[in-house]
């Protein structure tokens, strides 16, 4: 008889719900639909148009000069004008807009279209290529529709979300799904690293950058990648958490060039069953420290080699690139609370978030005409070299920062260490300009890369 109740009452609240265009507030009223939701979030959420040029790749052949001289300019490399389609979602009234970096990172030229057509010239304002977010200001926006943030932290798996976009160029689109996943770290598209919510709400390409939205309207997170061998949606998506866009847009208001992440100063590995065991623990948890560097914000904490780190701000950790986003969202000048496990005990210790120290000074200079490889650029390793490079927390001495056209061709790579040069060890950048300036017919260049030691020669 109940079965033969409720849809009746639900058939007779139907016209009245329908008419509303508040969001849902109760499971009966999601059940009708997800109309006022869409009618409420869907105006922030616009279409990107981005143009890229790019200069073709030339033809190997006409590098020699006898070809150069036989063909002239033929072959010469061409530029190339490349259209980008993508989705984007505004943030606040005055034009802040959000979207994903392989969208927009590289344009010369961007337009903004909202739902109601109206355009919109853009620039990108704060872009980071291993995050994959990009934040926009349009030129000469007021009183525009945009989206709240929700706590990410906070979103379930079984959530009911709704993704907005504009895959293939068809028009603004919206799908439902479900949150599949959390936590999910790894590669996304491109370069891009990180933490990523999944779903399986359709993403399509053109989608990127679009909006996942709960059923209250908030953004939970940016669209960006898919997992697909065919370029269609397989129900397998991924999302960057609102949590990480709130502080990608508190650093563009601030006017940061780029964005600044927390430096952990350390290395760590996911734990797993083996290391568990071999600490004692009954399950595998949180990132086992595998070095640390000796100013690093974690060991004027306390930590140590050896310790583990299970939680930050209270929410688990079990990979690098989760304790990463963790430390991300809290910000520089921020301090998060971070759970150690040593020795079979747990404790709280405070981190302060902090960039890598510029000291002892890099000293990075760029050599000129009147050495031998113009063009190169060295510094000393110091912890903000070694985080912009990659480098091992050991790293010391002089680095290569960019090996330049012709320290290139000679074998050198980003992130060489300079031991010597013609059997002269090298200390300071100053040396490295000296060596490569009084050179004979020969020069040899002994190097550590990825922790190999190997010799260049070369003829001048």
């Amino acid at each position: 008889m109940i079965r033969a109740i409720l849809p009746m009452m639900l058939l007779l609240a139907a016209p009245d719900a329908i008419a509303e265009t508040r969001v849902p507030t109760s499971s009966s009223e999601i059940s009708l639909g997800f109309a006022p939701v869409v009618k409420h979030s869907a105006p922030a959420v616009v279409n990107i148009y981005a143009k890229i040029i790019t200069n073709d790749q030339p033809n190997p052949f006409f590098s020699d000069p006898f070809f150069q001289d036989f063909f002239g300019g033929f072959g010469a490399p061409q530029q190339r004008v490349q259209n980008s389609l993508g989705s984007g979602v505004i943030l606040s009234d005055d034009g802040y807009v959000v979207s994903n970096y392989h969208v927009v990172g590289m344009a010369s030229e961007i337009q903004v279209v909202t739902t109601d057509r109206r355009e919109y010239s853009a620039s990108v304002v704060l872009g980071d290529e291993e995050s994959d977010i990009a934040i926009l200001r349009m030129e000469d926006a007021k009183d525009l529709p945009s989206l709240s943030l929700r706590d990410s932290d906070q979103v379930e798996v079984g959530e009911l979300v709704l993704a907005v976009g504009n895959p293939f160029g068809v028009g603004q689109t919206v799908s439902s799904g479900i949150v599949s996943g959390l936590a999910r770290s790894g590669a996304a598209t491109g370069k891009a690293r990180g933490y990523f919510l999944q779903t399986d709400a359709a993403i399509n390409p053109g989608n990127s950058g679009g909006a996942l939205i709960d059923v209250n309207g908030d953004l939970i997170g940016i669209n960006t990648s898919i997992l697909s061998r065919s370029g269609g949606s397989n129900g397998i998506g991924f999302a960057i958490p609102a949590n990480l866009v709130r502080e990608f847009l508190r650093q563009a208001r601030e006017g940061n060039e780029y964005f600044v992440r927390p430096w952990a100063g350390i290395a760590g590995q996911p734990m797993n069953a083996d290391i568990a065991d071999s600490l004692g623990l009954v399950l595998p948890e949180g990132v086992v420290i595998s070095d640390i560097h000796m100013v690093s914000p974690l060991a004027r904490a306390g930590f140590e080699v050896g310790d583990v780190v299970t939680h930050v701000d209270g929410e688990p950790v079990n990979s690098p690139s989760e304790m990463m986003f963790r430390m991300s969202v809290t910000g520089i000048g921020g301090v998060s609370t971070m759970t150690r496990l040593r020795d079979g005990e747990r404790g709280e210790l405070s981190v302060e978030m902090m960039e890598a120290p510029d000291e002892p000074p890099a000293e990075d200079i760029k050599l000129d005409d009147q050495t031998v490889l113009p063009g190169l650029v060295v510094a000393r390793a110091n912890p903000a070299v070694i985080s912009y490079l990659g480098l091992p927390l050991s790293a010391n001495g002089v680095v290569v920062v960019d090996p330049g056209p012709f320290g290139a061709r000679a074998g050198l790579q980003r992130g060489d260490i300079v031991d010597g040069i013609n059997g002269e060890a090298m200390e300071t950048t100053q040396d490295v300009r000296q060596a490569l300036t009084r050179t004979g017919r020969w020069v040899q260049l002994d190097l550590q890369r990825r922790g190999q030691k190997l010799s260049l020669r070369f003829r001048l």
